[in-house]
């Protein structure tokens, strides 16, 4: 179980001395293995004849040894438990610490990007944004190209476990209901994680190879389809090409929404249906909302461009339906550019990027499940002023929910809006135009990828915006993959006293 660190019997004041140990091993064996993956790209630029795969033995050294330094330094912390102060450090450490190393490939290698811009990327990649700050994607070594692909994959598995292992112990978000979720009978919190890891890793996995595949019949060559799979189930939206999935058309469209679809659903119900126990999965009723929502978004959008502006082609259809659901999942692949579709269309799509998937996917955003816990809650409260004396309580798939689950989903919302509501006039104050900073704000702090407008938007990156909008825009990024409150509770002088 998680521990909780107490001040010293001799002053009450005093601050609890704070064992940095057990973070600083698994932090350590995580930038290990991520040097171990660079090894990978170097291969496939081997393969192709390209020197870029020196580069990439290079960062794999470095980044190999420091891990492993690290985590040899602090072995002696080896199989201990987290205290919750930890266990935020570790979440949030990770998240940071990873993309300095995962950036060293940008920045040592052919793309010759100043730090800003590589550590963009990588923080873009691994807390599966999408955003990106490179063109000419078609003439980057192939390495790179998978290395882009590895960084989404990698934080979306990542980011599961997060979801389902630690936010809930740290009572982050609401996150705490789902505590009971199948994974309630390990005791301390990184075997637990292991467990964990390894019976996602196989559906993970399992579902990358079958997209991967699917994408290949429908005319993909291996390495697009490869990479496509990684960043599809992750819901994180780096292509291999500039137009994004405007490259390809037909099939392949419809094979990602299926994918970008399963990739939004929680992954437990992946795990129990593997186990033979499909009921959960049919009965979850974050899963039927989901699904109600996506519906209606194309519906709407659909609609829009069938009467409004007179397109009634299947490829018309197509363009809805992909779109729609790479901005409600948090994919972020464009496959047209919509700001051409109209300001209604335009709206829509801000405000469903601010939706996102289920608890427990590699999707981003608010996620539906505080949706409705935001409406049971609304709803109790408009029963109780028609009827004052009646007893009601809010439910969530026939559960009462606490009310420390809603005081923690309804912080959630004021944190998501006051952080959004900064970070825009943060940007605006850097010189970026009203559209360009609001959506940005957003496309950062939801992990969507493309914002609004003709810079950052379906048809632009987000390569010629200023040094310190990218800066900003990075700890949007950090802030919004790990819930909010994950971030900013280690800021407290609360934390650090508790």
């Amino acid at each position: 179980m998680l521990r909780r660190l107490t001040p010293g019997a001799g002053d009450a004041n005093a601050l609890p001395m704070l064992d940095l140990r057990p973070v600083g091993y698994v932090i350590g064996l995580l930038v290990a293995m991520l040097g171990l993956t660079m090894l990978l790209p170097m291969l496939v630029d081997l393969a192709t004849g390209d020197e870029h795969w020196s580069v990439f033995l290079e960062c794999a050294i470095l980044t190999f040894l420091t891990g492993g330094f690290v985590a040899l330094s602090c072995q002696t912390a080896k199989g201990k438990g987290l205290t919750i102060q930890q266990t935020f450090l570790l979440t949030t450490g990770v998240w940071l610490t990873l993309p300095l190393f995962g950036a060293l490939p940008f920045l040592l290698g052919d793309t010759e990007a100043r730090f800003v811009d590589a550590f963009f990327e990588a923080m873009s990649g691994l807390t599966t944004t999408g955003s990106t700050v490179f063109a000419g994607l078609e003439t980057m070594p192939k390495g790179l190209l998978l290395w882009r692909g590895l960084l989404q994959w990698l934080g979306g598995i990542g980011i599961i476990v997060v979801a389902m292992v630690f936010l809930p112990e740290l009572r982050v978000g609401g996150m705490q209901i789902f505590r009971s979720e199948g994974f309630d009978t390990f005791g301390k919190i990184l075997p637990r994680a292991t467990e964990i890891s390894s019976r996602i890793s196989v559906i993970y996995l399992a579902l990358t190879m079958m997209c991967a595949l699917a994408y290949i019949l429908t005319g993909m060559n291996a390495f697009d389809a490869t990479v496509h799979a990684m960043t599809t189930i992750a819901t994180g939206g780096f292509a291999n090409y500039d137009a994004s999935f405007g490259a390809f058309s037909g099939g392949t469209e419809y094979v990602a929404v299926v994918f970008m679809l399963l990739a939004a659903l929680p992954f437990v119900r992946f795990v129990q249906l593997t186990a033979g126990s499909a009921k959960p999965l049919f009965a979850d009723s974050q899963i039927r909302a989901f699904f109600m929502t996506a519906a209606a978004i194309v519906a709407l959008i659909g609609a829009w461009q069938f009467f409004i502006v007179g397109v009634q082609t299947e490829a018309g259809f197509r363009k809805v339906l992909f779109n729609s659901v790479s901005i409600l999942t948090g994919t972020g692949y464009a496959s047209a550019d919509y700001m051409l579709w109209g300001s209604f269309p335009v709206a829509i799509l801000f405000f469903t990027g601010l939706i996102g998937g289920c608890a427990g996917s590699t999707a981003c955003s608010i996620k539906v499940f505080r949706y409705q816990l935001l409406f049971a809650s609304i709803r109790v409260q408009l029963m109780k002023i028609q009827q004052p004396r009646g007893v009601f309580t809010p439910r969530y798939q026939g559960r009462r929910v606490d009310e420390d689950v809603l005081n923690s989903v309804m912080s959630f919302f004021v944190f998501f809006t006051v952080t959004l509501g900064v970070l825009a006039v943060l940007l605006g104050m850097t010189g970026l135009d009203f559209t360009t900073a609001l959506s940005g704000a957003a496309a950062a702090l939801a992990n969507i990828g493309p914002g609004l407008g003709d810079t950052i938007g379906p048809s632009g990156n987000f390569a010629d915006i200023n040094d310190a909008a990218k800066w900003l825009l990075s700890a949007g990024m950090l802030i919004g993959r790990l819930e909010l409150l994950a971030v900013y509770a280690i800021l407290t002088t609360q934390f650090w006293r508790s």
